[in-house]
């Protein structure tokens, strides 16, 4: 129970000063870094579901990311729609077109899936890039409305906005990976993660429940998508449905820890910092440095602790674990010494 009371204390704090963050850092480049690792959050979750809890590498949610961006401001720039409501529509379309790529993709395993999506997202890539209706390779410019006003989705005073509705998302979304957790759905996706044809054997229709997880990780990731757009105000095929995009979000993971609640949100915390630090203070002095920098990072966990930053904290979690019980166990032998040496 005195456990429970610290992580429940640890956890309001934490909200607290995640909610206060704006107003006591006021730095633009320090508050845009923090929405950019709240948006890789979201985003490492919404991976996380297909990859980390089902086993299906993706490297290809570049795709729904870029569908949510192109549905939301093409429906607002020539129709006048609310993103709010483009935001909605986006994660419709990137929820049949994930259908659309999962039900032939999930009869292949492992690095063939894999495979299979890089493909998926560089087809989509060349459409985009070459459909006129939507800017072609040049892009969508989207209008900058004045006014700081929620029903917009444009704040261009108060950047915090931008971070209160990303943080929002994050909530939600972690609030669905929890629950998502514990119910029979999550069992099934770990069960196939481990071992699919045992998964199959114990009646487990292995397709459906990936098709399931693709669906739900598609419609957070194209959410993020029209958030994206609505911030930078500026899409473009190179810069939504970008390769880099799909295995950022999978390193955020990996990085943290795949099959956790938590571990995105850690990876994010690490990575994204670093990656803007070094772009910003190292790209100057040597271009590309800040790309050998932010590899090397991934190399020594990959090969230290593969299971990511929530591996080794788990790991020091069992050693002081062990290490408490040895102690335990000190006095009670030191007792029962004492009274062998006390009868002799």
């Amino acid at each position: 129970m005195q456990r429970i009371r610290w992580q429940l204390l640890v956890l309001v704090l934490v909200v607290l000063l995640l909610l206060a963050f704006p107003f006591y850092v006021a730095q633009p480049f320090l508050q845009r870094t923090m929405i950019l690792v709240v948006m890789w959050s979201v985003l490492g979750l919404a991976w996380n579901i297909l990859g980390g809890y089902a086993g299906q590498v993706s490297f290809g949610h570049a795709i729904f990311f870029g569908l949510g961006a192109y549905t939301s401001t093409y429906l607002f720039t020539e129709w006048g729609i609310s993103p709010w409501l483009g935001m909605f529509v986006g994660a419709g379309v990137a929820v049949l077109v994930s259908i659309v790529i999962g039900w032939p993709s999930f009869r292949l395993v492992g690095h063939y899936f894999a495979i299979a999506t890089i493909a998926a997202g560089e087809i989509f890539a060349v459409i985009f890039r070459n459909w006129k209706a939507v800017g072609g390779a040049v892009g969508i410019y989207l209008p900058i409305i004045r006014g700081d006003r929620l029903i917009d989705y444009q704040f261009q005073e108060f950047k915090a906005g931008y971070y209160y509705i990303i943080l929002a998302m994050l909530a939600l979304i972690v609030l669905v990976t929890y629950r998502l957790e514990r119910t029979r759905m999550g069992y099934y996706l770990k069960a196939i993660r481990e071992d699919s044809e045992a998964a199959r054997s114990l009646g487990i229709n292995i397709t459906r429940y990936k098709l399931y997880a693709m669906m739900i990780s598609a419609a957070f990731t194209a959410i993020v998508g029209t958030f994206y757009a609505q911030f930078v105000l500026y899409i473009s095929p190179n810069t939504v449905f970008a390769l880099a995009i799909s295995i950022q979000m999978a390193l955020v993971a990996i990085l943290g820890g795949t099959g956790t609640l938590l571990g995105p949100i850690i990876g994010a915390a690490v990575l994204i910092p670093m990656a803007e630090y070094t772009r910003v203070y190292l790209a100057g002095r040597a271009g590309g440095l800040h790309l050998v920098v932010y590899g090397l990072l991934i190399m020594l966990i990959s090969v230290y602790q593969p299971a990511g930053l929530m591996g080794i904290y788990r790991e020091w979690q069992h050693k002081r674990a062990a290490r408490g019980m040895v102690n335990d166990s000190l006095p009670v032998a030191t007792a029962e010494g004492g009274a062998d040496d006390a009868v002799a």
